[in-house]
């Protein structure tokens, strides 16, 4: 099957060749850099969220709150919301905060939320 030739960066006055979407490997975007601070995105500082950390591990005694298990050999929790901002949760609740393992807890609990989120927007979208 034939393919396109490569063609030049987009970037102005890049004369490299492009690898990914249009672009040199110097002038891809960086992953996430236009992502909103936590203070921007929830009002808190990051010392505040370590603080709320520390804390929610005291009260659950170090334990992930979906599994119950302590944390692997060199792992740290992280803390999670148990109801979504986004559902209606607290941002700053003890309640609505606990400890949460990365794999595969967080990732199960984050590909669900995703899809209620979806369901939600696509519903709104038809009317």
């Amino acid at each position: 099957m034939p393919t396109a030739p490569p063609s030049r960066c987009t970037e102005p006055m890049c004369r490299e060749l492009a690898t990914n979407r249009g672009r040199c490997d110097e002038h891809q975007p960086r992953a996430w850099a236009n992502r909103a601070t936590m203070r921007e995105r929830y009002g808190i500082s990051s010392g505040s969220w370590r603080a709320l950390k520390r804390r929610v591990a005291r009260r659950d005694n170090g334990c992930c709150y979906v599994c119950g298990g302590p944390p692997d050999e060199g792992e740290t929790l992280q803390l999670d919301h148990i109801v979504p901002v986004a559902e209606g949760g607290s941002i700053t609740d003890l309640d609505n905060l606990g400890l949460i393992h990365a794999e595969p807890c967080h990732a199960e609990k984050s590909k669900a939320e995703a899809l209620r989120g979806n369901q939600r927007r696509w519903a709104r979208a038809r009317g």
